[in-house]
């Protein structure tokens, strides 16, 4: 007669070839294309005059069709919105901005001078200053204010040319923005 093993060594021996097939499975999958979340698949901030956390449509996280191709700035005048985007087209980040009061044409531009921090014409302190136009006697920025706060109300008649953001918009875009790196202005 032939001895029948104990049913806790088939539980066992189940158990770890399970778990082999199961490791083994998991390292396949880890050596295979992993998905990466695009701009349009994170919450983004709202294309109001302030920007805000609230999440948005996906078609305003969506690149502008009439902004190029290549590794870019794009500015949206009407949306009040930048996009980073990366060499294959993809939006790396997107948010809302606070545009002053005298707005670059609608063309395409280059980063052509970065200021670390100074004082803006409205006297608030600013950071990460991206400067890519001019127009009307201004040259025209993106910064942030260095305590993260939104531009104060510009008195009537006054003339502003940066595009303030929120801090964090601020340093992506000075890590993105290097000398020479292209800004599209769209409608």
């Amino acid at each position: 007669m032939r001895a029948v093993p104990a049913p806790k060594v088939w539980v066992t021996g189940l158990t770890v070839g399970a778990i082999a097939v199961v490791a083994a499975l998991a390292v396949q999958a880890d050596k295979g294309v992993k998905p990466e979340a695009t701009a349009a698949a994170r919450p983004s901030a709202s294309a109001s005059a302030q920007p805000s956390a609230s999440p948005t449509k996906p078609s305003s996280a969506a690149v502008p069709d009439d902004s190029g191709t290549g590794r870019r700035i794009v500015y949206s005048l009407g949306g009040k919105r930048v996009w980073l985007v990366d060499a294959s087209d993809a939006p790396q980040r997107t948010f809302t901005v606070w545009p002053g009061t005298v707005s670059p044409d609608f063309g395409d531009y280059k980063v052509d001078v970065r200021r670390d921090a100074t004082t803006g014409s409205d006297g608030v302190q600013i950071e990460h200053i991206i400067y890519f136009a001019s127009k009307s006697g201004l040259s025209i920025a993106f910064s942030n204010a260095v305590d993260g706060s939104s531009p104060p109300a510009v008195a009537a008649g006054t003339q502003t040319s940066g595009i303030r953001m929120k801090k964090a918009d601020g340093s992506a875009l000075w890590t993105f923005g290097e000398t020479g790196t292209a800004v599209v202005v769209v409608k």
